[in-house]
């Protein structure tokens, strides 16, 4: 494997890490507001004193008495009083969304405990209206009946950017998500996704396919690099003119395997979205005029022994870590003798081989199950997907690979400086 593709892995590696950082562990409150939720009897506040309308708003209370306080559940109502600041007056707004409620329960919390309640199923009925919020919490302190409020909050309207997202990417790719469960036998929401995840795959795979062959010749010609580096060495300046050269006769591009990637990257990305919080009830103001009245309810999300909605702990990571292992070693090809500096590359890329499997199996244990299906399906495309482009390279007199005759030269016509 050569530097630009451990580089581009390093590069997935992080992004894929950082994203999922970022998706899955909620921002920590500035010290400002953690010094006043321990103020008072009951610390009662949202996370942030602006959102924008597809922004998640969430309410972080805490129990700073000495006595146990119930949060009552009323499902399918939402868990707090909402207030919209109306023409001079504060004005009571509610929701009942069509949720399954039989599990739902009240919550106790107990003395110094803290909690953080989001409005997800309850976000765009209630916040869609641009303006001032507020949050009211009744309850019994002592033998005393108190009303507790969150600081007053604004909601604004998406930027420009998160407009394009979501009737580019997110709206076409949900609603296909839905289209396929409501026409699959059962409503089954595991074979949605899986037919989701192959035609986004298929419809994505001429560029897929362009970055791969890119990948498996920059692997090819690495030979003929390491060829021209001994014997330019110390001449770094001819080394990259003698590089940029043999990419040219070879027809091999560095960001080729780079750019098409790029270009998936957005649509994996929604998709992702999508089966992680695509049967959300609040979500259902996105469905085309065809299914607006489909009900999620209906949606079968049982799957080969899984509970799509919850995570699965200990099979579904495994697999998806073996597949993405899998994955990895095959796009990896060796060839030609190990130097000081091909035995260091390969101690790196080992690292990476057994690093990111391990990083990805640790993320689907903590997803729905329904993210894991998507990304065991979308990996064993992969794999498929690979293993046609290494029987392409692999073939004798394949046009695609690099020129190899009179292996010890460097498949290069230097010019000589005098």
């Amino acid at each position: 494997m050569n530097k630009q593709n451990l580089i581009k892995n390093i590069l997935l590696f992080l992004i894929v890490f950082l994203s999922l950082n970022y998706i899955f562990n909620s921002c920590q409150s500035p010290e400002e507001q953690a010094s006043i939720i321990d103020q008072g009897d009951l610390g009662f506040m949202t996370t942030d004193t602006s959102y924008s309308r597809n922004k998640l708003v969430t309410v972080e209370i805490k129990n700073n008495t000495t006595q146990e306080i119930v949060i009552p559940q009323d499902c399918p109502g939402e868990p707090f009083d909402v207030f919209n600041y109306d023409n001079g007056e504060w004005v009571q707004i509610e929701s009942t969304p069509e949720i399954d409620c039989s599990k739902a329960e009240s919550y106790a919390l107990q003395p110094g405990e803290e909690l953080k309640v989001p409005y997800d199923k309850w976000s765009h009925a209630l916040f869609s209206k641009m303006g001032r919020f507020r949050i009211s919490f009744t309850t019994t302190i002592g033998e005393e009946l108190k009303t507790f409020d969150t600081n007053e909050f604004i909601v604004e309207k998406e930027g420009m950017l998160s407009q394009l997202w979501n009737g580019l990417f997110y709206r076409p790719i949900y609603n296909a998500l839905i289209f396929f469960i409501h026409v699959l036998p059962g409503n089954s929401l595991g074979l949605a996704i899986i037919l989701l995840t192959i035609l986004i795959r298929t419809i994505l795979l001429a560029p897929s396919q362009k970055a791969m062959k890119a990948q498996r010749r920059m692997q090819e010609v690495q030979p003929m690099i390491e060829k021209i580096k001994e014997k330019y060495k110390g001449d770094q300046q001819r080394i990259s003119q003698e590089t940029m050269t043999l990419w040219k006769t070879q027809k091999v591009n560095p960001m080729g395997s780079c750019l098409p990637l790029l270009l998936q990257f957005p649509v994996l990305i929604a998709l992702f979205w999508v089966v992680k919080g695509g049967l959300n009830p609040d979500n259902s103001y996105l469905l085309y005029t065809t299914y607006e009245n489909f009900s999620l309810l209906n949606i079968d999300t049982a799957f080969l022994g899984l509970d799509l909605l919850k995570p699965n702990v200990y099979v579904l990571p495994v697999i998806i870590g073996l597949l993405q292992f899998g994955q990895m070693k095959l796009s990896m090809h060796k060839k030609g003798k190990k130097t000081a500096a091909k035995k260091e590359m390969a101690m790196a890329n080992n690292m990476m081989m057994y690093a990111m499997p391990v990083m990805i199996a640790v993320f689907t244990a903590s997803l729905p199950a329904g993210v894991g299906v998507y990304w065991g399906t979308s990996t064993l495309y992969g794999i498929i997907q690979q293993v046609f482009v290494n029987k392409g390279f692999d073939k004798p007199g394949k046009k695609d690979k690099p020129d190899d005759k009179n292996s010890d030269d460097v498949k290069v016509r230097v010019i000589e400086k005098h």
